[in-house]
């Protein structure tokens, strides 16, 4: 354990404070402040940087009666002129100084306290805006290519004409879109935006160590005209995150595996959880291995290894000895830098004893024969500090996927890489969000296309973290949120009888 003197020694910490900001619950876009709050503290120091109102399930299941209002006044707009909006409070939150409780952030301070209450390094909490504004800013090609060209009026009046001549209806499920929020990774909150264009409501129950950007999206979209009274923020226990997921009729879940296994099968909740993102290298391919290094790092690294896309595991017939060691040399030496540096890399457990945990759990998980763990060498991937702990990259290999390390993932750079003959790789890789498959085999790669544990498909070497925006992502969004129906009508000129 590091004392604080030491720590402060070691991390540089900055003397500037952040200042304190209390941030409320927000009921359809007014402001209500709790008798009980719950206090965020900075990561490293422990001084709190915030004071948020809790909510409870009651009052969210009240409000909810009014949830066909939030439709209702995104309806007041056309589609195209939600984008437009969208587009510019996308501008707004990357760059502008915004409302943020009863206080005001700039996009630094904003970077600063999101990344002392998450852990995250600074520097990616800048990225992750960038990705934010990314989809901000292209959100027409997004929405065009996730209706698959459909005009979006079709979606505001329920009904119209196809391009082809078609008359179609789609008929919305819910007026709202429910959110339950993570604390881990920023960057998941480009999955809803979509939502106001197509004139559905947010209730959000943010993360309890990352309510940052909800807040911050919300005045962006309002300061470009969105109507507030389409949102809701409850920050709250998980008694509020079950009340979201139970009341509203469409929501999105992130959590972990358990969560991922309650809600499977209900067709109201789309619940994102563990990627198990994966790297296979086909027969044909895997002899020319180290030509595929910078991507199989860049897959395992990038955003500090906490993105359900991050590579956890790296599948071949042989070689997999050399690929491990080689990717150990990468990655093993990687130290604990202070989240101010630009070159830091790794993001800090800031729930007490969670790190800890984790590596015990890695630690119990080698003992199985034919599991090694190759970045020993590289000294302790355990650093813990007086009030968080860091764990460093970490490289393990596995003789066979029957392993308990072969199907894990961790919220830090953690790969597996496993000895497995091509032929069984298909069946034995299990769930996977992304699969980059490096092969010319054809059969393996129709294999590989047809099976239904796949989720986003990589045909050649591109790093499992690179993902189009234009196509879905663990589900089609408007799929989600709008029915198809049949629907004849006398009113279109030309209908077909």
């Amino acid at each position: 354990m590091v004392g604080g003197d030491a720590l402060a020694r070691k991390f540089q910490i900055p003397n500037q404070k952040l200042e304190m900001l209390n941030l409320p619950v927000v009921r359809w876009g007014d402001a209500y402040t709790s008798l009980e709050v719950a206090e965020i503290v900075h990561f490293l120091t422990g001084e709190p940087i915030a004071s948020v109102s809790q909510a409870g399930s009651g009052m969210l299941v009240r409000d909810l009666r009014q949830a066909e209002r939030a439709r209702a006044v995104l309806r007041d707009f056309k589609c195209d002129e939600l984008i437009a909006m969208m587009q510019q409070a996308g501008q707004l939150f990357l760059e502008a100084s915004l409302p943020m409780g009863d206080g005001e952030q700039s996009p630094n301070e904003f970077a600063q306290a999101q990344s002392a209450s998450t852990g995250l390094p600074e520097h990616l909490c800048k990225a992750n805006m960038q990705k934010n504004h990314f989809v901000l800013s292209q959100m027409d090609a997004m929405l065009d290519a996730l209706t698959r060209g459909l005009d979006l009026n079709i979606l505001s009046q329920g009904y119209g004409r196809e391009s082809r001549g078609v008359t179609v209806s789609y008929q919305a499920q819910s007026p709202v879109l429910g959110l339950v929020l993570p604390s881990n990774s920023p960057g998941v909150h480009t999955l809803w935006l979509p939502a106001i264009p197509m004139q559905i409501g947010l209730v959000m129950k943010p993360g309890s160590q990352e309510p940052w950007t909800p807040y911050r999206m919300a005045a962006a979209m309002a300061a470009a005209g969105i109507p507030h009274e389409c949102l809701s923020i409850y920050p709250g226990g998980h008694d509020v995150g079950a009340a979201v997921l139970t009341h509203c009729r469409r929501s999105l879940a992130f959590g972990g595996l358990s969560t991922v296994n309650q809600y499977r099968g209900n067709p109201n909740v789309q619940a994102h959880g563990p990627g198990f993102s994966k790297i296979l290298l086909g027969d044909d391919q895997v002899d020319h291995w180290e030509s595929y290094l910078d991507l199989m790092v860049e897959s395992v690294y990038r955003n500090a290894g906490r993105g359900c896309i991050n590579c956890s595991g790296i599948w071949a017939s042989r070689h997999t000895e050399e690929i491990a060691q080689a990717l150990a040399e990468r990655l093993g030496p990687i130290e604990v830098r202070p989240p101010d540096d630009p070159e830091a890399g790794l993001a800090a457990f800031t729930v007490p004893g969670m790190g800890t945990s984790v590596w015990q759990a890695i630690e119990t998980s080698l003992r199985e024969e034919g599991a090694e763990h190759v970045t020993e060498r590289y000294g302790a991937r355990l650093d813990e500090r007086e009030r968080c702990a860091y764990l460093r990259p970490t490289v393990v290999h596995c003789q066979a996927p029957e392993l308990a390390l072969a199907q894990q993932e961790y919220m830090f750079p953690f790969v597996a890489v496993v000895k497995c003959p091509q032929e069984r790789m298909p069946a034995a890789i299990g769930p996977t969000l992304v699969c980059t498959a490096l092969t010319d085999d054809a059969s393996l790669r129709q294999t590989l296309i047809e099976n239904t544990q796949i989720d986003r498909l990589n045909l050649g070497p591109i790093p499992t973290t690179q993902l189009d925006w234009l196509q879905p992502h663990e589900g089609n969004l408007v799929d989600f949120l709008f029915r198809s129906r049949a629907l004849q009508t006398t009113e279109l000129p030309d209908a077909p009888c």
